[in-house]
């Protein structure tokens, strides 16, 4: 059985930060053996929409945001874990260990 992981990445301007966190979120939970799909909500709008199927399936759902996500409602049943951007950029693999280390 794969593992999945599932995050948003979303900030203000929607420009560098959000696409460098989603880069490193998918680099790191893919060497740590997850199937990954990450949306970004940004400057160009929302990208790689995260579907009702792809959270119920996530292991982890990651929120590397600045902002409030849009349709952030979409993950009321679940648990989130909430992060910085900043955070996941320079740690994406360490925060990845942390967050299997909680559940």
């Amino acid at each position: 059985m794969s593992k999945k992981l599932v995050a948003v990445c979303a900030c203000p301007m929607g420009l560098a930060h959000t696409f460098m966190a989603a880069q490193a979120l998918e680099d790191a939970a893919k060497e740590l053996g997850y199937e990954v799909k990450i949306e970004t909500q940004g400057a160009d709008g929302l990208q790689n929409e995260l579907t009702d199927q792809d959270i119920a399936d996530a292991d982890i759902i990651v929120q590397a945001i600045a902002v409030t996500p849009i349709n952030n409602e979409r993950f009321d049943a679940y648990e989130i874990f909430e992060v910085e951007l900043q955070d996941v950029i320079k740690d994406a693999k360490g925060i990845i260990k942390e967050i299997e280390g909680m559940i």
